[in-house]
């Protein structure tokens, strides 16, 4: 049986037991869930970086953000909440829309 010690969707272990396998899981106290979304980030924003296309790029933009809100959750905060830390941000010091790249400051 493989192992894999990796944080899943929450309908994994239904998709896995109609798919007729075994398997194993445990849920998570808090400041383990949050240590595994930001491994799971980091997975996820590597495979964003493979992509080639842009579907494949969207499907792991899409699970960039879900693990965003699951982590908005544990830090009982909001979508809105972040939403407007990134708009008085941006409002600041801009987006990334532009892609300015600096090279150097004298």
């Amino acid at each position: 049986m493989p192992v894999y010690n990796k944080l899943v969707r929450d309908l994994i272990p239904q998709v896995i037991q109609k798919s007729g396998s075994k398997f194993t899981t445990r849920i998570l106290d808090p400041s383990e869930h949050l240590t595994e979304i930001k491994n799971k980030l980091s997975e996820e924003v590597k495979e964003f970086q493979e992509t080639m296309n842009q579907q494949d790029a969207l499907e792991e933009l899409a699970d960039i953000l879900e693990l965003i809100h699951a982590a908005l959750s544990i830090h009982d905060a909001t979508f809105e909440e972040l939403e407007n830390i990134r708009l008085a941000k941006k409002q600041k010091r801009g987006g990334f829309k532009e892609g300015i790249y600096l090279i150097e400051v004298d």
